[in-house]
């Protein structure tokens, strides 16, 4: 099956908030907004975070010995990207869940990730696989 952009709606409490970090910080392109939401192209998916909800508070599950936030959401980056993007974020002061890292080292499905929020309290992963081929492995 070949891949196709995915399309995520997720709440926000504050838009100007949610377009300063997906906009300015991650440097996702703006698509059609209006008072109530804004698009943005996230990676190459098209997100939408509509005005008036609360993020959804959540669970955790361990993962690797961390406590992974659940929901999340976010992107699968080449290695260099994951790295950039993670300096980006530290030099935007944003606050990390979880900080880069390496997990499964040495295992089916190594990858890099780290977790943030996005200012409206909605949790993003990123992650990065050594081996690209083994995001589905298991």
């Amino acid at each position: 099956m070949q891949n196709a952009p995915f399309h995520l709606a997720f709440p926000v409490k504050d838009l100007s908030v949610a377009r300063h970090f997906y906009a300015e910080i991650l440097q996702c392109q703006e698509g059609r907004s209006c008072e109530k939401w804004i698009d943005f192209d996230f990676f190459g998916n098209q997100i939408t975070a509509h005005k008036g909800g609360e993020s959804s508070e959540g669970c955790t599950n361990l993962v690797d010995t961390q406590a992974v936030p659940v929901p999340h959401f976010g992107a699968i980056l080449e290695w260099h990207d994951f790295y950039a993007l993670a300096e980006r974020l530290e030099n935007h002061d944003v606050q990390f869940i979880y900080r880069p890292r390496v997990r499964f080292e040495g295992k089916v499905g190594e990858q890099a990730t780290m977790f943030i929020q996005d200012g409206n309290g909605n949790v993003l992963e990123f992650k990065s696989f050594r081996d690209p081929s083994q995001v589905f492995a298991r």
